[in-house]
């Protein structure tokens, strides 16, 4: 019997199985950190995984939040060939916080169902976040209406997300028991970068080149 047959062979016994026998999962790997959320000793471990991944960070206050999101729509945005004559277009999910964008002079277009070749002509995008996670440096979406739909986070150039300083947890497992797993979820850990054999490292492939996060204390 060849190793292709075996394996087909024990898939179909497991499958003939009414009730297959699952053996128990080990819990034993650390699902809970030391610290709870929004912990200040979490927020600068999150800044400083952030900055590793060559992302941008900047902490701000409710009274102060538009005037950072518009910065790092501005710094997000300051690149070699851009037109700066002609104001950003930045696409934004139905459910965001219209006064987060009130000091930007950008051209802010809501998502109603944008068409791919619609977001590849927008300059950036503002979202939300469901969770971040400080060990990893991670930021998770969740598709809720401040975050909206997937693809309009992975299209645009730029990202500027804004993450409440008491969504950041310590640990995966932690930021996992957050989650509802029927979601969209989108785990982004720095902007979408690549390297090839010769780890020459290549930003913006497969996703935004540019991350800014702007961390929202209270």
């Amino acid at each position: 019997m060849s190793a292709r047959d075996d394996v087909l062979a024990r898939v179909r016994r497991a499958l003939a199985t009414d009730e297959p026998s699952i053996g128990d999962v080990p819990r034993t790997y650390r699902q809970r950190g030391d610290r709870p959320p929004g912990d200040p000793a979490l927020i600068d471990l999150f800044v400083e995984r952030l900055t590793d991944y060559r992302a941008h960070a900047r902490r701000t206050t409710t009274d102060d939040v538009a005037g950072h999101v518009a910065r790092a729509i501005s710094e997000g945005l300051d690149q070699p060939g851009r037109d700066r004559h002609a104001p950003p277009r930045i696409v934004v999910p139905s459910g965001l916080p219209t006064n987060w964008l009130s000091a930007t002079d950008a051209d802010v277009i809501p998502d109603a169902g944008l068409t791919v070749d619609e977001l590849d002509a927008c300059d950036g995008v503002v979202t939300a976040a469901s969770v971040a996670i400080a060990e990893t440096g991670t930021i998770v979406l969740d598709g809720e209406s401040d975050q909206g739909r997937r693809a309009i986070s992975l299209v645009p150039d730029l990202h500027v997300c804004v993450v409440r300083t008491d969504q950041i947890v310590e640990t995966v497992p932690e930021g996992v028991a957050r989650l509802d797993p029927g979601r969209p979820l989108t785990w982004i850990s720095g902007p979408s970068a690549t390297s090839d054999i010769e780890l020459d490292r290549v930003e913006g492939v497969h996703g935004p080149r540019t991350l800014h996060v702007v961390l929202l204390d209270g």
